[in-house]
């Protein structure tokens, strides 16, 4: 299962993240986040990094030509798009950035908002479910209404994301059948200083699904 930690910020938890057995490490890439970092301190981390992992960069309603910009100057592998962006706007930008993963978040708010999902299966590899939250992006610690998940089927992979954490995490898993999970807020102290006993915790958790 693919599993991203997001919201990285320290060069030491980065690498311990991915040794503990995280596949992606998600960046914020929107000024104004605590989480927030310049390209060039995403590609620090990244170069420092001895274990081979996804690198995304979160973006939110940014212009095509700052994402291609800011995905080659930090040497990132994928780019998550957590604003309005539209799929004209995720196919004009597989144009551009043809070996990058594109990965398209859906902020649930009710039923009605997972019909958007098709629309977007062809241009892009990967979609992101997160809680709908009316002033924050993400990083809310707020948690999804698996329910209404039950029958999410896309074509494409998706992740589960919105209030993930090492005590809930399993639920979640029994409940949905994601290819993935993204926690952020979940296995944090404060916003961009993750809690490595938590990443480990949670580890532990997902072991017992193996």
């Amino acid at each position: 299962m693919r599993v991203k930690i997001c919201g990285i910020t320290k060069p030491e938890q980065a690498q311990a993240i991915a040794q503990l057995g995280a596949t992606s490490l998600g960046f914020i890439c929107v000024e104004g986040s605590p989480r927030y970092l310049k390209p060039c301190q995403i590609r620090a981390i990244s170069e420092q990094l001895t274990v081979p992992v996804d690198r995304i960069g979160v973006f939110a309603d940014a212009a095509i030509e700052k994402i291609s910009q800011i995905a080659t100057e930090a040497g990132l592998t994928g780019v998550q798009l957590h604003g309005s962006e539209s799929p004209q706007f995720c196919y004009k930008l597989r144009q551009l950035l043809p070996e990058v993963e594109i990965i398209k978040a859906l902020r649930v708010k009710t039923t009605e908002s997972l019909n958007q999902a098709g629309a977007y299966a062809s241009c892009v590899e990967t979609l992101l479910l997160d809680a709908y939250h009316p002033q924050k992006l993400g990083g809310t610690g707020k948690t999804l209404d698996w329910a209404t998940l039950g029958q999410f089927r896309p074509c494409c992979p998706w992740l589960l994301a919105g209030g993930l954490r090492p005590n809930n995490v399993l639920d979640a898993l029994r409940e949905l059948q994601p290819d993935g999970i993204d926690l952020s807020s979940g296995v944090e102290r404060t916003p961009g200083d993750k809690d490595l006993d938590k990443v480990a915790l949670l580890f532990e958790k997902l072991h017992f699904l193996s």
